[in-house]
């Protein structure tokens, strides 16, 4: 299944889809009431879920969504808390990242580096991304893949971190690179607002399959920028999960951003950064595009 927010007014409307996007249904119309997706995500049973799966073998009993007056918003548009993401998470990329910044980046790495990821509002498919030309002097692009715990997890193992997982999306980890490198650590220059493009929906475990085996892409104005796959990721989704949870509990709704490759605009000679008006695509087999122009 696939869930996506639109909004009216400032009012949510929860959809699901279960032929790939190309159908949508209110929830509430299938009798399922969530005042949005943080409390779909903590509150809905298994056999709730369940009931969802037996409905679409019968959807002529109810009525499309009509969205064409509404706007596709993030799925989670207000995370309750801030993104744990994990840098350096593909081997090209710190490489490419040592290249740029050998400071800030470079030396050998025996364990994971996470940080967190400031967030009010998460932007949607065909939101702006804001340049701050007076803060910001190298605006950069990386496509993610996003996991949503789905219950409270404490102590998950490798084998059963699945069972932890709400479903998957795209993010874009928006980045101002000389204020990630001026501070000596990435808060900052990860966690302006607008730096978290998320979407377009959340795909269930079931629906997308190997998730270590998804080819993911971003283009910028239509050029191949990255081209890669989950599979070369050097901490799994499973033992992010497994690490992460032995230190800390991670509460339903939580978002963890699992990395990006090589081919970002610093890892470009010279660096290319995003500038006014460029369209960058984020893609991820089996989950979509996000698409978002620079302002």
């Amino acid at each position: 299944m696939r869930f996506y927010t639109y909004e009216t007014m400032e009012t949510e409307h929860i959809c699901v889809s279960f032929d790939g996007g190309k159908h949508l249904y209110f929830l509430s119309d299938l009798g399922f009431h969530f005042k949005d997706m943080n409390q779909l995500i903590e509150e809905i049973r298994k056999d709730q879920m369940e009931q969802l799966k037996n409905i679409s073998h019968n959807l002529s009993d109810f009525p499309e969504a009509d969205i064409s007056s509404m706007k596709l918003c993030s799925p989670i548009i207000h995370p309750k808390q801030d993104i744990i993401c994990l840098g350096i998470n593909y081997r090209e990329h710190a490489v490419e990242a040592g290249n740029f910044s050998q400071e800030a980046f470079g030396g050998e790495r025996t364990y994971m580096t996470y940080f967190s990821k400031r967030i009010y509002r998460a932007s949607a498919h065909g939101d702006p991304i804001p340049s701050y030309p007076s803060l910001v002097d190298s605006l950069d692009y990386e496509a993610e893949l996003a996991v949503i715990i789905g219950r409270d997890c404490k102590g998950a193992s490798k084998a059963n971190a699945v069972d932890y997982i709400f479903g998957y999306s795209i993010m874009n980890d928006v980045s101002a690179r000389n204020l990630q490198t001026r501070h000596k650590q990435w808060l900052l220059g990860k966690s302006l607002d607008g730096f978290a493009p998320m979407g377009p929906c959340i795909v269930t475990p079931d629906e997308l399959g190997d998730v270590q085996n998804l080819p993911i892409r971003c283009k910028v104005n239509g050029d191949i920028r990255q081209n890669s796959n989950t599979k070369y990721m050097i901490q799994d989704v499973a033992g992010a999960i497994e690490e992460l949870s032995a230190a800390m509990t991670l509460k339903a709704g939580t978002i963890i951003a699992t990395g990006t490759p090589a081919g970002v605009g610093m890892g470009m000679n010279p660096p290319c950064f995003l500038q006014h008006g460029d369209v960058v695509t984020c893609e991820i087999e089996g989950i979509g595009k996000l698409t978002n122009i620079v302002d």
